[in-house]
């Protein structure tokens, strides 16, 4: 009998090999690493879902918005940090927004058209500081932000200055920079060849808590700090008839402390911390 040719030989040892590989690590180990799974950490495994009356209503893991059909904070409701995933906590969209420390001029609107502009970093977190500080009635305030809530930024010319994020008719948040007049910032101008120049103003420590005013990397985090819950403690109270000590015990009841003991901060789970409010 012939044998047979190296090269078929070769062939057949690299088919038998594809089909021992594709059965162990195709099959056999997913199978029995999911079941693994299933038998010890059930729960996890399956996404720590959160059930409410029989109904799932979230997951531990990820963040949810606690808003009305409009948007708008529901005042009973302890508030979670912004999300830049998607429209907001999008498992399929889970992103940062991408955007630097460096990132502090606004691409205004250009009216009657469909320009829709463009807000800065800076921006975005003064509006939301701002936002806050309106719900729970403290200074929404910040470093490098105008009273009207985008970042106080200058653009410095030979003979003028333009603050760049306040579009027109706006009054500018200073008058003058260094003898030069200040004026608004006008839609559809480029105003690229000027210094940028963020101006710091005269704004202390925040009232507002930095997570309150930005997102997470991953967009979907379901916590928030402890510092931002204490501030929502004394609204969820009111709206809700609670005394706030009540609600204050329910926030240290669903704080997760430091990592390991030492890595990280506090942190307090919002949709875990609302479903005890609505128990109580």
């Amino acid at each position: 009998m012939d044998r047979m040719p190296s090269w078929v030989r070769q062939h057949l040892a690299a088919l038998r090999a594809l089909l021992v590989l594709t059965a162990v690590t195709g099959l056999i180990y997913p199978l029995a690493a999911t079941g693994l799974a299933q038998a010890l950490f059930n729960g996890n495994a399956n996404g720590s879902l959160v059930e409410k009356d029989g109904k799932v209503i979230g997951s531990a893991l990820i963040g949810q918005s606690f808003t009305d059909a409009g948007g708008k904070p529901v005042r009973t409701y302890f508030q979670s940090r912004p999300s830049a995933a998607g429209d907001g906590y999008d498992p399929t969209s889970t992103s940062a927004s991408n955007l630097g420390p460096e990132d502090v001029v606004d691409v205004l609107p250009v009216p009657g058209t469909k320009d829709e502009g463009k807000r800065s970093l800076l921006t975005q977190v003064c509006a939301r500081s701002k936002a806050v500080g309106e719900l729970e009635g403290v200074s929404g305030a910040r470093p490098y932000c105008t009273p009207d809530g985008v970042g106080a930024v200058l653009k410095v010319f030979p003979d003028r200055a333009v603050s760049v994020n306040q579009a027109c008719p706006a009054t500018p948040f200073v008058t003058a920079y260094q003898g030069l007049k200040v004026e608004c910032a006008r839609p559809g101008e480029d105003y690229a060849a000027g210094k940028t120049v963020p101006v710091r103003g005269k704004a202390g420590t925040p009232a507002v808590p930095s997570d309150a005013a930005t997102a997470s990397a991953s967009g979907l985090d379901p916590h928030i700090s402890l510092a931002y819950a204490e501030l929502q403690a004394p609204r969820v109270a009111k709206e809700r008839g609670l005394h706030q000590t009540r609600v204050e015990q329910l926030i240290k009841e669903h704080t997760a402390g430091r990592a390991l003991g030492f890595m990280g901060e506090p942190a307090v789970n919002v949709l875990e911390l609302n479903l005890a409010l609505d128990r109580s």
